[in-house]
Formats: C-alpha cells, sequence, structure tokens
C-alpha cells in the first residue's frame, strides 16, 4: 500500500482538514469536494462581495440550468475544442443529446437572443455565480485547486462598439478593488493570439480586439506583459495575474472580448438607423473558479483568514459553569449575532488555556473570556488574532468592542 502523502504545513488540503472547511468522500467521487459549514461562508462571502463589485456596476443576476442540448455547444464552438471534457447526460425520455454544463457563456447568449434589441437598451450586463462541470483528467485532480465541479463568477456584457472601451475599464476597476481588498498584488497580461491553428474569427477581427484591449490598458496605465498564444479561443484577453505572499503567480481574474460568440449565434441589435448590426460580448470573471481561488487563498493567509471573511469571527469562553456567567456569556453572544456577527459559545468544561489554544489552532480573529470580574464590570479585554493588530490594554464596554468589530467586518477593513 502506499504511503500517505506528507503534505506541507501550509498546504490548502492540510488547513482544510485543521480548519474544518472541506471534506472529500469516495462515495462522492474524485474532484467534487464538498464544502463544510465553515468553508460554506468563504465560499458565500466571496460571491456576495464578487456580485456586490458587479452589481455596483450595473449587472443583473440570471440564472441557467445545468444542463444542454449538446447544440449550444456545437454552434458555440465549445464543442469541437472542449468535447472531451463535457460530461455526457443521457434522457431516458427523449433522444436529446445532452451535457453538464461547463460554462455559461453560451447560455446567456440565448437569454440575449430571446427578444429584439435596441441600440438604446445596450449594454446588457449578465451575471451569475453558477457552477459548472468540466471531466478532468483523474491524475490532476488536487484538493480544492483542481476540481470537477467548479463554481464561477461569470459575468457577461453585450454592447455597442463605442460601449467596449469604458465596459472594459469598470471591469478591469471591480478586479483591481477585489485584489486590493482581498490583499494580494497583481500583475497584468495582455493574452494575444499566435500564428497558430485553433482560433475563431478572421484575423480581420482578432487584429481589431486585441487593438482595442492594448489600447484599454494603456489608457488605465496598466504596467502589461503581452503572452502570445494565451488567448481564449476566442478573442483576446486581459489576464490578472495574483501574487500570494510566497511570491507565487496564479492567473485568477480575467476580462476578454469576444467578436465571435456573437457572430456565430447571430445576435443582433438594431442601431439608430433602423438597420441590423452585431454587438460584441465580454466575458469576465473576478474570482474565477471559486474552489481554485480559495485553494490559494488559505495558502496565501495560511488559514488566518481577514475579520469579514472569518468563519467564526469571535469566541467567547466561559471561565467556569456558574449560571450566572453563563448567561451573561450567551447574551453576549445573541447580541453580536444581531449585529450580523458569526459568534461561537465555548462552554465546555475544558480549562480556560485549553479553551484558548483551542482558539488559536481554529485561528478565531477575536475571542473574549467571561468570568466574575466581567460579570461585575461588564467589560472585557477581547484576545485578538496576532496578525490583527495588538491586545487592548484596558478592559472596554461590550457594546463598543462588539460595535467596533462589526463595523470592521462590514466595511471589509483590513
Amino acid at each position: 500500500m502506499d504511503e500517505p502523502q506528507k503534505l506541507d504545513d501550509n498546504d490548502h488540503r492540510k488547513l482544510g482538514q485543521e480548519l474544518d472547511l472541506f471534506v472529500t468522500s469516495e462515495l462522492v467521487g474524485s474532484g467534487l469536494p464538498m464544502l463544510t459549514q465553515r468553508g460554506t461562508v468563504l465560499r458565500e462571502q466571496l460571491m456576495a462581495y464578487s456580485n456586490e463589485l458587479r452589481e455596483r456596476r450595473g449587472f443583473s443576476k440570471v440564472w441557467t440550468p445545468h444542463i444542454t442540448k449538446t447544440d449550444l455547444y456545437k454552434t458555440s464552438g465549445h464543442w469541437d475544442k472542449f468535447g472531451a471534457e463535457l460530461f455526457l447526460v443521457k434522457s431516458q425520455e427523449t433522444k436529446d443529446q445532452l451535457v453538464l454544463k461547463p460554462m455559461n457563456c453560451p447560455h446567456h447568449t440565448q437569454i440575449y437572443a430571446s427578444r429584439p434589441r435596441s441600440y438604446r437598451e445596450l449594454p446588457f450586463k449578465y451575471l451569475e455565480t453558477a457552477t459548472v462541470y468540466r471531466d478532468e483528467k483523474s491524475g490532476e485532480l488536487q484538493g480544492l485547486a483542481r476540481v470537477r465541479s467548479i463554481s464561477m463568477d461569470d459575468s457577461h456584457v453585450f454592447c455597442r462598439p463605442d460601449q467596449i472601451e469604458n465596459s472594459v475599464k469598470e471591469l478591469i476597476e471591480a478586479a483591481q478593488e477585489t485584489y486590493e481588498t482581498i490583499g494580494m498584488g497583481l500583475k497584468f497580461r495582455l493574452s494575444f493570439r499566435d500564428k497558430g491553428k485553433g482560433y475563431l474569427g478572421s484575423s480581420e477581427l482578432w487584429d481589431k480586439a486585441q487593438k482595442i484591449m492594448e489600447q484599454v490598458a494603456k489608457a488605465e496605465k496598466l504596467a502589461y506583459s503581452v503572452a502570445p498564444g494565451d488567448a481564449a479561443f476566442y478573442g483576446p484577453k486581459i489576464d490578472f495575474i495574483a501574487i500570494d505572499v510566497l511570491g507565487r503567480e496564479w492567473q485568477l481574474a480575467t476580462v476578454q472580448l469576444d467578436f465571435v460568440q456573437p457572430e456565430r449565434f447571430k445576435l443582433s441589435y438594431i442601431d439608430e438607423k433602423g438597420h441590423e448590426q452585431r454587438p460584441v460580448m465580454i466575458h469576465c470573471a473576478l474570482l474565477g473558479s471559486i474552489e481554485r481561488f480559495l485553494a490559494i487563498y488559505i495558502e496565501h493567509t495560511s488559514g488566518k483568514f481577514p475579520l469579514w471573511l472569518a468563519p467564526e469571527q469571535l469566541r467567547i469562553m466561559t471561565l467556569n459553569d456558574e449560571e450566572s456567567i453563563l448567561k451573561m456569556a450567551k447574551n453576549v453572544v445573541e447580541s453580536a449575532k444581531q449585529l450580523g456577527i458569526r459568534a461561537e459559545l465555548d462552554d465546555s468544561n475544558e480549562s480556560v488555556g485549553k479553551k484558548i489554544r483551542n482558539v488559536e489552532v481554529m485561528k478565531v480573529p477575536y475571542a473574549v473570556v467571561i468570568g466574575q470580574k466581567e460579570l461585575d464590570s461588564k467589560k472585557i479585554v477581547p484576545r485578538v488574532r496576532s496578525d490583527l493588530g495588538k491586545q487592548p490594554a484596558q478592559a472596554m464596554a461590550i457594546d463598543d468592542f462588539l460595535a467596533k468589530i462589526a463595523e470592521q467586518a462590514s466595511s471589509r477593513s483590513k
């Protein structure tokens, strides 16, 4: 029997187990991790932030099914390019050939195509943080970094040519805001086509698209590199390369310009002269695969998540099991939850030293011990995780402390 793989202390698979973030099961299958309650908090907080950034810029949520007829991807070109990565689905009722959804963009074209569009209505901005499925090679599956079930914070803009620059600009700004808040540096790469085969669309369209992307990058004063051959098969990209605490570089956010999909799906809008015109499609993800992002971010932070992301933000511990002390501790937890703080109570029979050690192991940002002194004074001295600052020198009123960390969490303060 093979020896179990020894993982580095900073490996997200090891930290994921220690911090109770995700689990795997042979009964569920390889590449199909399941998030626990704590891991789900991370996922939902990240999705909410990504949605907030996009909704602030005029995007609206849409929803599409998890399966589709193969015709959709044959029209889009994904079938020829990625057919081997698709999960095939068989209907017992019809002869339809179906697949599990590997991406959202072809579906979004069909929402746009559902009725006539006027130039006055554009741009249309759709967002869908959805689960997609890709039949990755089993030997490449790893924790959250490479999975078969992928959560994508997907966005698609359908716009007129004169709206491209502003649409790309606002997505660049959204990506920059994302990684500033998250605390990772960024590099920028223009991913263009090379002279190889496999790209859809005419060379004239590609030249036009690449020129636009470079113009926007210059206008935004991005210090970018150019990578011929790294384009999507339907268009050039601005890739955002996040830099983690170990100096490793990861391609995460991306903005992609696409003249090809609208052409293949015959999308149109009516211009001011009553003529039919072809819209441009812009693809964007701020986090990309949320599972892959989590794998990177868990290692970037060593599991010491900022307060706004921490699955558990505050732990209240009792010094002993006296009824009055327990009542006060429960009241503090309830007050915290009413302020939106993710708070937990440890009223176990363990020693205070052991309780504090458990807080440190789980990397909880704030912890408070409630004993007779706190009961009498109605003040506390919170324990602060070392990376968040120094422990207060003086006791503070409980309500003031709770209000302070509620404000820090809601503002996503570092």
